[in-house]
């Protein structure tokens, strides 16, 4: 084993928040091109290569069949530390979420937050990972191939350009490099550790993975303490891919949650930059615009207490308390609110069709009429959308919006926007 550092790459503002995207095996780091801009926008995003995939080398583990999951991790602190990072956030995928999971248990120091993505405390059986390396080892990874797209993808997903590119990253993967992968995977376990973990941690599974099931993600929710947990339906092993939308979503929920506020100030603080992030500016502009000595103190309480402790928790990711927000809202018939976060669920990474899901099942619990009502409202804030992208919006555009926005709020509860 050499000391030569993987091969990787740096995206977003220098000075921003550290976080490294760790891929999975037989893919590159093109495997995190989905999430990377919304990502770099606000962090300083490391995105590396295992050994002989992508541009890296396979010189950095040994190739007897010792290799193992520490030696990953190390090559991890070795990127790292040349960036001068003590801590820093570290999200993988698969091989790469069992790299984090190490590093968060035996090196809790330099983690400051963890996404584990399709991974697992236990991949299966060693024998079968020692017989997948020979194999490598004798016929080179197109071995791999034919089996890769009903495990890394649902449905056809393997067919389009993004598919077929990382397809074609596991046939550039150098044998002895994913070999040596394998045998890592073959000796890992993390079963008695992920007690230890302290950082917080976000667990993601495809719930059509057949790779690592979500029953690995919840093992691993279930026993580290404090985890979140997001299965994503219609994904397989590489979920980030095939539904980028509701994976970056729930990353950038999970990096981007303040620490826990202890004052009335922070908690302010704190819950104006989640309001701002789920509502948007332009509305939080207006709410805050029209405040009145009358309505201050409701500004302030909502400010501080349902979004500077509730939306900031870590218990939920933002997806979930959409889902919990907008079942409220149809149930008490709250249809002005309802319209407002709709549009903040679709920001907080859930899609149309998920939407749908969650007001059909209102339907049972709720009551039809009060899911009639719903599927109206939603599908006006739709079209409303749909609209917007279509035609130019100018300033006067803006300035009726905002008028329309203001007679609704003032309409539903007396100029308390929230």
């Amino acid at each position: 084993m050499t000391n030569t550092p993987p091969h990787h790459d740096l995206s977003g503002p220098p000075t921003a928040p550290p976080v490294i995207l760790g891929p999975s095996i037989g893919t590159s780091l093109a495997v995190w091109e989905p999430q990377l801009p919304a990502l770099a926008r606000g962090h300083r995003v490391l995105r590396w290569d295992l050994p002989g995939h992508g541009g890296s080398p396979a010189a950095p583990l040994p190739s007897d069949g010792s290799a193992t999951i520490d030696d990953l991790a190390a090559l991890v602190l070795r990127l790292a530390d040349d960036q001068g990072w003590e801590r820093f956030a570290y999200a993988g995928i698969s091989i790469g979420g069992a790299v984090g999971l190490h590093l968060a248990a035996h090196h809790p120091d330099r983690i400051s937050r963890l996404s584990v993505v399709c991974s697992s405390a236990r991949f299966g059986d060693p024998a079968v990972w020692r017989e997948r390396a020979a194999l490598v080892r004798a016929e080179g990874t197109e071995a791999m191939v034919a089996s890769r797209p009903g495990t890394w993808f649902s449905h056809d997903f393997a067919r389009t350009p993004v598919g077929a590119a990382l397809i074609e990253d596991l046939r550039a993967t150098d044998r002895a490099g994913y070999a040596a992968c394998c045998d890592a995977l073959a000796a890992y376990d993390m079963t008695a550790d992920l007690e230890k973990i302290t950082a917080p941690t976000l667990v993601v599974a495809g719930r059509d993975d057949p790779a690592t099931p979500p029953s690995h993600a919840r093992q691993i929710a279930d026993t580290v303490p404090g985890a979140s947990l997001l299965e994503v339906a219609g994904a397989a092993h590489l979920a980030g891919v095939e539904r980028p939308e509701a994976v970056t979503g729930a990353l950038l929920t999970h990096l981007n949650s303040p620490a826990p506020a202890r004052d009335d100030g922070s908690r302010h603080a704190a819950g104006m930059a989640v309001r701002r992030a789920v509502l948007g500016d332009a509305h939080v502009d207006r709410a805050v615009g029209r405040t009145t000595p009358f309505t201050a103190r409701f500004q302030d309480f909502i400010t501080r207490y349902a979004w500077g402790e509730i939306w900031t928790g870590d218990g939920l990711d933002r997806r979930t308390r959409s889902c919990i927000t907008l079942t409220a809202l149809i149930a008490h018939g709250h249809d002005a609110e309802l319209a407002m976060h709709i549009r903040a669920a679709l920001t907080n990474g859930l899609t149309r069709e998920e939407i749908g899901e969650v007001l059909l099942q209102s339907a049972i619990y709720c009551g039809v009429p009060a899911a009639n009502s719903a599927f109206a409202t939603a599908q006006r804030v739709f079209d409303d959308m749909d609209a917007e992208r279509a035609e130019p919006h100018t300033d006067a555009d803006a300035d009726a919006d905002a008028e329309a926005d203001a007679d609704i709020d003032s309409a539903s509860h007396s100029g308390t926007e929230k």
